[in-house]
């Protein structure tokens, strides 16, 4: 058994915990404005909570941002200064018919 994963920042894992918040949160829905701060708040709460019970020694930071579907561009950019080995991020980018979700996590080891 390999004892690296206990410690490391695993991109599939999170990107999967991720996921998952973000269907269960936003699943079906339509793009509806007076509720785009709880589904960011929720969304980045579950994953928080997700990645918190994986007893991990890091420090996690969530992003999410939500956008309605109307042509308009968004372009997005990060930059870390830190230690490849132990730390890491993942992006997930997720659709459906009216909306986009695009959640940042990195995960700096303690």
């Amino acid at each position: 058994m390999d004892d690296t994963n206990d410690t490391s920042f695993v991109v599939d894992e999170v990107s999967n915990i991720t996921k998952e918040a973000i269907e269960a949160t936003m699943g079906t829905q339509s793009y509806q404005q007076a509720k785009i701060n709880t589904w960011t708040s929720n969304i980045v709460e579950a994953i928080l909570n997700s990645l918190t019970k994986l007893n991990k020694p890091f420090k996690y930071i969530v992003s999410c941002v939500i956008m309605q579907k109307n042509g308009a561009g968004l372009h997005t950019a990060s930059s870390c200064f830190w230690d490849n080995t132990t730390d890491g991020s993942c992006t997930v980018r997720w659709e459906n018919k009216t909306m986009y979700a695009i959640v940042s996590v990195f995960g700096l080891s303690i």
